[in-house]
């Protein structure tokens, strides 16, 4: 079925449907949505995007619909980058799931918690920009959705039953949020994980390490983590702050050495005043009251999480309440409404 005739077939406004995305993150630099899997009433239908069928009509009929995902922060920072949007109503099974206290909500986790299915993980890596995809892979994209409507009726559900639907509903609105607040911000990509530790001369190498990394990536086409993966550019960075010698892997290609050394060079190059600066965290200094009102929290919450038999992390992580302390005793833009109402805070 076409994308137009499915249109006219998919409900809008009221009645739920199970979506999901495969993307080739693993398989290219630019990564982009590759299948559309779409899930109503007994119907799964596969969607291809990289034919040149027009994805129009679908997503202007996804700004009216009642979406269903599992795990969906992925899909709404691709949703975004790609079609420029984040559907207004995204319901998510995984934080149904954790809102009811499952410690495994995986996807093929919950389908066989709940349905007694053991679900294949073969395809899970696949490389779904190829084609044609194998019926392995079709299989694999069509169970990814097939069962995700009877879960959202069990788990939505229980979460009734237990008078939890309202905390789901403000939790997946607030996904929905921070998904499009984070895509919004200037962020300085080479600052990866791990930089934080890096003085400034180490941050200039590093800097200039992300973008010969990235244009190198950019040029194979593949997946920058191909070219060089984050723990190594930390390492290398690090090292020539220290004016130690590389430990460059055994093959790597001539040209891509020789532009690495180029990029060395520029880097070297830089006047010490235009070296990046580490990021400033403020320091505070120890105080007893704060810690006691931290703990006095840490441990209210826990109790909490263990009389309603969810993960403390679910509640609040530790972040907020110490933010909460930090700030007097602010609720407002630190906690979701459910969370203060069962901490009653």
């Amino acid at each position: 079925m076409n994308v137009d005739r499915l249109v006219e077939v998919l409900p809008r406004q009221s009645g739920a449907v199970g979506f999901d995305l495969e993307a080739d993150s693993l398989y290219r630099y630019a990564e982009r949505i590759c299948l559309i899997q779409v899930c109503f009433e007994d119907e799964v239908h596969l969607i291809d995007p990289i034919g040149e069928e027009s994805m129009t009509p679908l997503v202007e009929w996804l700004k009216t619909a009642e979406i269903w995902m599992h795990g969906a922060d992925y899909d709404m920072s691709l949703m975004l980058k790609e079609w420029g949007f984040v559907p207004p109503v995204m319901y998510d099974t995984q934080i149904a799931a954790q809102l009811l206290g499952h410690e495994r909500f995986g996807y093929a986790s919950l389908v066989e918690q709940y349905f007694d299915i053991t679900l294949s993980k073969s395809s899970q890596k696949a490389d779904w920009g190829k084609r044609p995809l194998s019926a392995k892979m079709q299989e694999y994209a069509c169970n990814d959705v097939r069962y995700l409507l009877p879960l959202a009726n069990q788990v939505r559900q229980r979460l009734s039953d237990l008078g939890r639907e309202h905390w789901f509903l403000e939790s997946c609105e607030a996904a929905r949020h921070r998904v499009i607040d984070r895509e919004a911000e200037e962020k300085e990509l080479w600052r990866i994980n791990g930089s934080g530790k890096l003085r400034p001369r180490g941050l200039v190498f590093l800097r200039h390490l992300w973008e010969w990394r990235d244009q190198e990536a950019s040029a194979w086409n593949k997946p920058s983590f191909m070219v060089a993966n984050n723990k190594q550019l930390i390492s290398w960075a690090d090292s020539l702050a220290q004016s130690y010698p590389l430990d460059l892997p055994p093959k790597f290609r001539p040209d891509r050495k020789r532009r690495l050394e180029e990029a060395i060079d520029r880097a070297k190059e830089v006047p010490e005043d235009q070296w990046p600066q580490r990021p400033k965290r403020e320091r505070r200094e120890k105080d007893d009251h704060f810690d006691r009102k931290v703990a006095e929290l840490v441990k209210k919450r826990n109790s909490v999480a263990s009389e309603l038999g969810i993960d403390p992390s679910v509640i609040a992580p530790r972040a907020a309440l110490e933010r909460h302390v930090a700030e007097d005793g602010q609720s407002e833009g630190v906690f979701l409404n459910w969370q203060q109402e069962v901490l009653e805070i």
